[in-house]
């Protein structure tokens, strides 16, 4: 709890927000809920960070997240923060089939939306031999671990080791959780056939890590999003941002866009103002950051008190980014489905191109389209909006990174991904009408995350989680919010983040 002697009169906190991504947005209306006087500034001329939206000539294309899961997170929101809920402010769509999965072997599995026992009867049918019952045995672990780790974890703050002291008094618990176990070797110890393996293995990417690193613990991920669904919004994921701005329209919350925050003021460890790069000043007793926590502590604060959460992070390893195809495709394709993914011969070598110290593109990736079957997002019934995704090297020049503003790299890399999905029996040479590139690069440039990262820091590794900043600062004041910080990246847990940092303020 911040030190109230510092709130002004009426014991209402003067609280500014930086950054109106859906982290920020969703902490503001909570905040103001709370009785606290809330103003937002954002570095953009419009509202949504990640959450972005791409249109022309009739396509719509989410730039950002193109999957809801666990809408129960916003279905909160809603409720405590205004008069409509959730399903009265967006069009929320159960998406089935969920996803289709093309293995490099040809083998193809189209799996529900919703239900374990259904996944696994569908992978099943799909690979034969021991596949489902395996299936159904890893996610009854993950029933296990989510039911562990939900409240103690994910919708509460995380400092340290002892905040996990619960956890560890009982030994069944601890061989459930196996914190020294990685996602990859919970698959190989679960499923006999290694296309499950690899399919669990890309759960991973969802926190921008590498299954050989990450723990075992991701295998909630799966169990998350085969047990409370995958979710559509009618004209797009970004129109949750939409609603989400009304909000704080409704609650008459001050927002100042195209607004760039220069630097925190800080007086012996404790927050004062938030000053602009135009010269502007907000006195704050509180600041909530929805910003990169490397961009907070490297570059806003200039205080004693931040330098051991900024040298803890610097130990982390980022996320990855994401290279992506906006195609505006004429006619129809067989058998596409909303959600479509495509695993190359040799999974390993994308993780290695991608956290190797001579980080390249990946010459045979992943490829991940959404084409949702949305009237909305696309100019008739004849064309289709292509969303290609696949995980690439953030920008820079550094370890790690790829220069993605070199010439012709980002245009030939382009092009290679045609050809891969070409030769993946997915040829959209004359089908194509137009096509727009976006880069680690763009998305550095237009969410303010370093080198494009997509989700902050990854999850590589066994301290991984306490890598990650926590909500509240060592700043006195000063709270951290959204994907870069606990509890990690993607709707969901940006959702809980805000939800966390607003119960560390409390009430005024």
């Amino acid at each position: 709890m911040p030190d109230r002697a510092f709130w002004h009169a009426g014991g209402v906190a003067r609280i500014v927000v930086i950054g109106a991504g859906m982290g920020g947005m969703a902490a503001a209306a909570r905040l103001s809920v709370k009785g606290h006087q809330v103003t937002l500034v954002e570095q953009a001329a419009s509202y949504g960070g990640k959450l972005g939206t791409y249109r022309r000539d009739g396509f719509v294309f989410d730039t950002g997240p193109s999957l809801l899961t666990l809408p129960a997170v916003y279905r909160d929101l809603f409720i405590k923060t205004g008069r409509s809920e959730l399903d009265d402010v967006v069009d929320l769509r159960p998406v089935e089939p969920g996803f289709a999965y093309t293995w490099a072997d040809g083998t193809r599995a189209e799996l529900p939306g919703a239900g374990a026992g259904a996944v696994a009867a569908a992978l099943g049918d799909a690979l034969g031999g021991s596949a489902a019952d395996d299936w159904q045995g890893l996610m009854r672990r993950a029933a296990e671990v989510w039911r562990l780790t939900r409240r103690p974890v994910l919708e509460s703050p995380l400092t340290g080791l002892r905040d996990l002291l619960p956890l560890a008094r009982s030994a069944s618990d601890i061989r459930l959780v196996a914190p020294w176990q990685t996602l990859r070797g919970a698959g190989r110890s679960h499923l006999r056939d290694p296309r499950l393996v690899t399919l669990l293995d890309r759960y991973a990417t969802y926190t921008g890590s590498d299954p050989r690193r990450a723990p075992a613990a991701l295998i909630t991920v799966p169990y998350v999003e085969q047990t409370f669904g995958a979710w559509h919004l009618g004209g797009g994921v970004r129109t949750l941002a939409d609603a989400l701005y009304q909000r704080l329209q409704e609650r008459s919350i001050d927002v100042h866009f195209d607004t760039m925050v220069d630097r925190i003021e800080t007086i012996a460890g404790s927050v004062r103002a938030v000053h602009t790069v135009n010269g502007e000043r907000f006195d704050a007793d509180i600041v909530v950051a929805n910003a990169d926590a490397s961009e907070i502590y490297n570059r806003l604060i200039d205080d004693a008190a931040a330098r051991p959460a900024a040298k803890a992070l610097a130990k982390a390893t980022p996320s990855f980014s994401g290279f992506v195809l906006l195609l505006a495709v004429r006619g129809r394709t067989p058998g596409l489905a909303h959600h479509n993914v495509c695993f190359p011969a040799d999974y390993d070598a994308e993780f290695d191109s991608l956290f190797g110290r001579s980080a390249t593109p990946v010459d045979d990736p992943t490829i991940y389209v959404c084409a949702p079957d949305d009237a909305a997002m696309r100019p008739d019934a004849e064309h289709e909006s292509w969303f290609v995704l696949v995980n690439a090297p953030r920008h820079g020049t550094g370890p790690g990174c790829v220069d993605w503003r070199a010439p012709g790299v980002a245009e030939a890399y382009a092009d290679h991904l045609m050809t891969v999905l070409a030769r993946r029996g997915i040829d959209l040479a004359d089908r194509v009408l137009w096509r727009v590139v976006r880069t680690p690069a763009d998305l550095a440039d237009e969410a303010g995350a370093p080198g494009g990262a997509i989700y902050g820091t990854s999850s590589n590794g066994t301290r991984a989680a306490f890598l990650r900043p926590a909500n509240q600062s060592p700043i006195k004041g000063l709270y951290l919010v959204g994907g870069s910080a606990h509890p990690g990246g993607g709707l969901p847990l940006v959702g809980m983040s805000a939800e966390i940092v607003a119960n560390l303020i409390g009430r005024a």
